[in-house]
């Protein structure tokens, strides 16, 4: 290889280097990427680290947070929820940016069940400190059987919350319309385990059955792919992030067929239809996926 070869190879390299984008993916265990947030006497970590359970009893439920907050991206984990008589627990895997007044979040929320019942996944968004967007979908599975994959990819285009491979909800990004959007504050990855048996089964119907203590749900596989803050100033704006890429800007056709089918089927509440809360349909409701 001539010197006039090499020169042009580093060049190519160095370019792209400067070009490409920068991502953080995910880590090989728990402790690599979060830190115990709430009773580390509640998390315990299995298989070296790689995955870890998570206790609630009488004494205290638990959480978690990732150490480095991100700006677009995705944010999966493998779940095993709270197996039989869940009711009154709520377990919850979110995104916060962490800010008291203009804060932006995204919730999986987990409300458990009497046994022999589904399972509910709420979700929730707060765009530039509003929230109160909840939809409620019954999982059409038992989700403490085994582990399933919860996803949210968040980038300029849109805001979609996975189950496996099915999207259950999608939040376009419609700023054109005046419709606020996530997309200036970095969020941290987040978790917790607790009681929340005045609301989360029934509406608070069904209480929390202590005698079934200790509750118990198990994660592993947690992969953050995204823009790391403080990080590169240029990442979270590069078109080049895999993220951003054609294929995430829109539901493909078979994804469209499976998000239409879980909310057809499995949806059991919508902020959007709910007129007793919102008498004129939500801006947001009408954008389509």
């Amino acid at each position: 290889m001539t010197m006039a070869t090499l020169s042009s190879a580093f060049l190519f390299i160095f370019s792209c280097f400067l070009a490409c984008p920068i991502s953080v993916s995910g880590p090989a265990t728990f402790l690599e990427d979060f830190r115990i947030t709430w009773s580390d006497s509640h998390i315990k970590q299995i298989d070296g680290g790689r995955a870890i359970q998570l206790i609630l009893d009488q004494n205290s439920g638990c959480g978690f947070a990732s150490k480095r907050r991100y700006l677009f991206g995705r944010v999966s984990m493998k779940i095993k929820l709270i197996p039989g008589d869940s009711a009154g627990t709520v377990t919850a895997f979110y995104m916060n940016s962490d800010t008291d007044t203009v804060r932006d979040e995204l919730d999986f929320e987990f409300l458990g069940n009497r046994t022999g019942q589904p399972y509910t996944v709420q979700t929730n968004i707060y765009a530039h400190g509003k929230g109160d967007k909840e939809q409620r979908v019954n999982l059409w599975f038992d989700p403490a059987a085994d582990f399933h994959t919860y996803t949210i990819i968040w980038n300029h285009h849109h805001i979609v919350f996975y189950v496996d491979e099915v999207p259950i909800r999608v939040y376009k990004n419609n700023e054109a319309k005046n419709i606020p959007y996530p997309k200036f504050q970095p969020m941290g990855v987040y978790s917790t385990l607790w009681e929340a048996d005045d609301w989360a089964t029934r509406g608070g119907l069904e209480k929390i059955d202590w005698s079934k203590a200790p509750f118990l749900a198990y994660y592993k596989d947690f992969d953050i792919e995204g823009c790391p803050v403080p990080g590169p100033a240029n990442c979270a704006s590069n078109p080049r992030n895999w993220w951003e890429g054609t294929a995430y800007q829109a539901l493909n056709a078979m994804e469209a067929r499976r998000y239409r089918w879980v909310r057809m089927n499995h949806m059991i509440y919508d902020y959007c239809t709910d007129k007793s809360r919102y008498p004129v349909t939500p801006p947001e409701c009408m954008a389509g996926i």
